[in-house]
């Protein structure tokens, strides 16, 4: 395990959000249905997290803006910063995390969105060619996740609900 640098940019991602950033970077966020995904590239020690919220986003098709809330685009986001680093999909380790059931006590079809989204982003790795190290998905509850980009660990702390009839 690498010993932290003696100054690093702490992030909170917010749901929706994205960054990816280099060595002197912890990036940290709170998961219930949403599912959150690192990536981290162990030569570079550069890397970043996604927090979507949801799928798939039914914007416009000429608008070009992404928004992290998504699946699709929080892949076209980590896409984009890893061409910029001059880099490829297989050379991250990858790690997936979320997709908790809020509501275990209701109909599974209408709060499907923890499974599709757990699906959806399996489906989007292994389409651009990235391969996972590891995941803590699904269940009940919440997950705190925190990441350290200059080592690549990431802390999962997995809260279930606990339903009192």
């Amino acid at each position: 395990m690498m010993s932290a640098p003696n100054f690093y940019i702490d992030i909170f991602l917010q749901p929706g959000e994205f960054y990816f950033g280099d060595r002197e970077t912890r990036i940290r966020t709170i998961l219930g249905s949403c599912v959150a995904i690192t990536m981290w590239h162990p030569k570079l020690q550069i890397g970043g997290m996604c927090h979507y919220m949801l799928p798939q986003n039914k914007r416009n098709p000429a608008s070009k803006e992404l928004d992290g809330k998504y699946a699709q685009d929080a892949m076209q986001l980590f896409l984009r910063e890893i061409k910029a680093a001059r880099t490829r999909p297989w050379d991250y380790e990858v790690k997936m995390f979320g997709g908790g059931n809020q509501f275990p006590n209701h109909d599974t079809s209408v709060f499907a969105v923890p499974d599709r989204n757990i699906e959806l982003g399996r489906r989007l790795l292994a389409e651009n060619e990235f391969k996972v190290k590891s995941e803590h998905m699904g269940g009940v509850g919440h997950r705190n996740v925190m990441f350290d980009v200059w080592s690549g660990d990431v802390w999962v702390k997995h809260v279930e609900k606990v339903i009192i009839p």
